[in-house]
């Protein structure tokens, strides 16, 4: 248990910063379901706009550090690929 005032600054400080990274986490998933349920109906114009809205916000959680960069960039290339790979 924290003992300081400091300590316990700190822990309000990383539950509310927790807080935050559990949002954006779940925002960012929630775009890729999106993405991977368009890909599921064989739709590909409306797998290719979910993408489209999914790519940034992707990229936004990398940049404030929910994922990282390079994981970020694997998810959109293969969510890229799976949409493109619709038409064929």
């Amino acid at each position: 248990m924290a003992n300081t005032v400091s300590a316990k600054k700190m822990t309000r400080k990383i539950a509310k910063r927790t807080a935050i990274n559990r949002s954006r986490r779940s925002r960012m998933r929630t775009f890729v379901r999106k993405v991977e349920e368009a890909i599921a109906t064989g739709d590909q114009g409306q797998a290719l706009a979910a993408l489209r809205v999914a790519e940034p916000e992707i990229m936004r959680a990398a940049q404030h550090g929910i994922v990282h960069k390079n994981n970020a960039s694997r998810k959109v290339s293969r969510l890229a690929a799976r949409v493109k790979a619709i038409a064929a």
